[in-house]
């Protein structure tokens, strides 16, 4: 199976993705036929290492899949999105834990919470956790888990901060998501009760953000050589833009169908309605190009071996949070057009869209402020220190 043969496939079943939106909504989380047909397609083997059955593909492919999947369901592309990304994350994790992970022939999927909101304690050959972790969408399809949480010395005070990467046996999903936007997302909540994880199952943010991860021992492909903010932040403000996508090309189809505007003649010709749909058009093709862009540059880097600029990283940051931002104003303005009616229960695309891309601008990576801040102190010769870069 090659990259673009998976693209393919995703496209071939975005519509059923699609028809599936409200069910998603309804049951609060992605169909599991969802899941096993993107499965099937081989999409969540695009980021998986070629050593454990991977394609180990062109993040541009990655992130092309992505959008057409949020273009059909929000829910389905924002969970498919953060899935997806995991095995990336997983191959930079010591060979012994991936070994773990993708050691049966089975799938496996890996869902995360990276907030370090649980309680970690540092014992012989490794760390006992607990605690409660929010938001981890699709976790009631995955087998593992990617949890955040600091290390501290013996006075309490932060020493580190680390992920930690557990089996499903050692924790449970807690059904607490109910919510009013990306409802079929399943975000629910990880809760952990005192499981062990061994030192090989968990990496500090120092050697992710320097690029220097264990897993590279046997990963050898460029893709991993990527920065872990780049990476992740695109991963969610891709299925931002692929909602607001789907959006526009409905409110589109739905304005050349619709007889008469509130103004009494047709709603295509109201000029203040094209003005809208212009703008918002141009807010979606900004985000795509600079998001593309950005990832573009960083593969070529990371193929030719060289260090990844800080700028680079600072402005693939900063575009990132300016696409989501971008992509919340294309839908408000489709949601200003009140000639067509956006508001009415019927217009079912457009509304689920403006709710699903105002709750996932709360996810802490759309913070546009803080994205802004990191890239002006860069630009500005500051030194910055952030795991978000």
């Amino acid at each position: 199976m090659r990259d673009e043969d998976v693209l393919t496939a995703v496209r071939a079943l975005a519509p059923v993705l699609r028809e599936r939106a409200a069910e998603a909504e309804t049951l609060r989380r992605v169909p599991d036929a969802s899941v096993a047909e993107l499965e099937d397609a081989g999409f969540f083997r695009l980021l998986r290492p070629l050593a454990y059955g991977g394609l180990a593909a062109d993040p541009a492919v990655f992130y092309a899949a992505v959008h057409e999947i949020a273009k059909a369901c929000g829910s389905t592309g924002w969970a498919a999105s953060v899935l997806g990304v995991h095995p990336w994350y997983v191959a930079q994790l010591d060979p012994r834990a991936q070994d773990e992970v993708w050691g049966a022939e089975e799938p496996t999927l890996i869902c995360s919470s990276h907030a370090p909101t649980g309680e970690v304690t540092s014992v012989d050959g490794g760390f006992r956790l607990s605690g409660r972790w929010h938001f981890s969408a699709g976790c009631d399809h995955a087998r593992w888990a990617l949890l955040g949480g600091l290390v501290t010395d013996r006075e309490g005070r932060p020493v580190d901060m680390r992920t930690f990467l557990l089996p499903r046996a050692d924790y449970r999903v807690d059904d607490v998501w109910d919510t009013v936007g990306l409802r079929g997302s399943g975000s629910n909540d990880i809760v952990v009760e005192d499981a062990f994880v061994p030192a090989h199952r968990t990496l500090g943010y120092g050697p992710i953000t320097a690029l220097r991860c264990p897993g590279h021992e046997v990963n050898h492909e460029p893709l991993y050589r990527l920065p872990y903010a780049s990476v992740f932040t695109t991963a969610v403000s891709t299925a931002m833009v692929g909602i607001a996508e789907g959006a526009y090309e409905d409110h589109l189809a739905a304005a050349r169908r619709s007889v008469r505007s509130s103004r009494g003649g047709p709603a295509a010709e109201d000029p203040f309605a094209q003005v809208r749909l212009a703008r918002a058009a141009g807010e979606i093709d900004a985000a795509r190009l600079q998001l593309g862009r950005n990832m573009t540059e960083l593969y070529a880097v990371a193929r030719g071996g060289a260090e990844i600029p800080a700028e680079l990283r600072a402005r693939t940051r900063r575009d990132q949070a300016l696409a989501t931002e971008r992509a919340l104003t294309a839908v408000d303005l489709l949601m200003a057009d009140a000639g067509r009616g956006p508001l009415r229960v019927a217009d079912d695309v457009l509304r689920r869209a403006w709710r699903d891309l105002h709750t996932g601008r709360g996810q802490a990576a759309n913070d546009v402020e803080r994205a802004l801040l990191l890239y002006a102190q860069d630009a500005l010769g500051m030194d910055v220190h952030d795991p978000m870069l």
